[in-house]
């Protein structure tokens, strides 16, 4: 579901000012404080979207809010990202849909992410792996830590750069192929 993130300006507090607040006024004037530093403190929605290549399905998702992932949104994304070939559903990995939301800041992108591959069961991995030396035996496809992506408004070669700067695990480019791989795996790249 698409959100609209509104910005608002808290005041800053120190922890002595807070302190001092506390200890030198009225109870409930230090109390009134605690919302604007709890405000200050939560961390952002995200929201990511996504446009499958193969069974043209979309999702506009906020997948992450008050601090917490959520459930539904996780569930529509393990959907969405199955194994097209079989409709198994596996579970994609939260850091994996991180790793997508800061590049999606990282890039400035205003498209959604157009999927190639995301959650493969283990006998689809077995038949691309039998047709390319590419492809894997123990692909992070089949744990859900890994999708093959591409962006209408960032060329390949600037969404491989802004994915290896993110340091987030590897990051695989296949420009013949048109899209770059990135996954949850260790800090590599090919």
């Amino acid at each position: 579901m698409p959100y609209t993130l509104v910005t608002m300006k808290t005041p800053s507090l120190s922890r002595r000012s807070f302190v001092r607040a506390c200890a030198f006024s009225a109870p409930a004037a230090a109390l009134a404080t605690l919302p604007s530093l709890a405000r200050a403190a939560a961390p952002a929605p995200r929201a990511l979207r996504f446009d499958h290549l193969h069974t043209g399905e979309r999702l506009n998702v906020e997948y992450f809010s008050a601090g917490a992932y959520l459930p539904d949104a996780l569930a529509a994304v393990d959907h969405l990202l199955r194994d097209f070939r079989t409709e198994d559903v596996g579970q994609i990995d939260p850091a994996l849909l991180d790793l997508l939301y800061r590049l999606t800041l990282a890039t400035g992108t205003g498209k959604p992410f157009e999927i190639i591959s995301g959650y493969r069961s283990p006998a689809t991995n077995a038949m691309l792996h039998a047709r390319s030396s590419g492809v894997a035996t123990r692909s992070l496809h089949m744990t859900g830590q890994a999708i093959d992506i591409r962006l209408a408004d960032v060329p390949l070669g600037a969404l491989r750069q802004a994915s290896l700067s993110l340091r987030g695990g590897g990051v695989g480019f296949y420009p013949k192929s048109n899209f770059v791989h990135v996954d949850t795996g260790r800090v590599r790249a090919w």
